[in-house]
């Protein structure tokens, strides 16, 4: 398998793409493109892996099977493996994990534009209406997910799963920006931001030399 991805610093789809891979247990290779740039551009044009998506990130390539969009990708894989790797085995905390994952594939729109995404950077953010909305709502959910199926472990539902996975870079972007949280939302960030994979993905982010002007906000940490 091929998985290809934007510039780990700044792409949070990348980010559950690639978690997703890692998740599988299945072995991949990686090719990471700065997203933007003239690279970006001319890999595009010259790569027709990019095709399938419109050159678009994260994309999967499995022999002659192509996935793209971060969900279809952590769908394909939990069917190749199972799906109780990515999912809980019970109905209940499932379809709370399957709710959670789509409204992240979808909503909090004031978080993703006033909050890009950044892990070099720390930096203040002013919290709109819009924007504070969809900090209470992920919080809420975190809340319910730990207090009714968390028992089993520091995750959202005890053990990494699926909704880890996309709500990763949520994490990622309220400690760039600094985002008050409650303590046992703080103790869920600490468990995902030291996870093994998590720290791998960082230290990468950190060694790029790439940047992009729009989404460097703040002082690099």
């Amino acid at each position: 398998m091929k998985l290809i991805l934007g510039n780990k610093n700044y792409s949070s789809w990348s980010l559950r793409g690639w978690l997703a891979a890692k998740q599988s247990g299945l072995a991949f290779e990686e090719l990471t493109v700065a997203l933007y740039g003239e690279e970006w551009e001319a890999t595009k044009r010259e790569q027709g892996e990019f095709q399938p998506s419109g050159g678009k990130v994260p994309l999967l390539w499995d022999g002659d099977v192509v996935v793209w969009d971060s969900l279809a990708i952590l769908e394909y894989l939990a069917d190749k493996v199972g799906r109780d790797r990515f999912w809980p085995k019970a109905d209940e905390p499932r379809a709370m994990a399957r709710s959670m994952v789509a409204e992240m594939h979808s909503s909090y729109h004031a978080l993703r534009h006033q909050c890009p995404m950044n892990l070099r950077a720390r930096a203040k953010v002013e919290l709109t209406d819009d924007l504070r909305r969809d900090i209470v709502r992920i919080l809420g959910l975190w809340a319910e997910a730990r207090a009714r199926f968390g028992k089993g472990g520091p995750f959202l539902f005890g053990t990494f799963s699926a909704a880890d996975v996309f709500y990763a870079p949520v994490v990622c972007r309220f400690r760039t920006y600094g985002i008050t949280v409650p303590g046992f939302a703080q103790a869920y960030m600490d468990a995902v931001w030291e996870h093994a994979w998590m720290q791998e993905w960082v230290a990468a982010a950190e060694a790029e030399e790439w940047t992009i002007s729009a989404f460097d906000v703040g002082a690099t940490a």
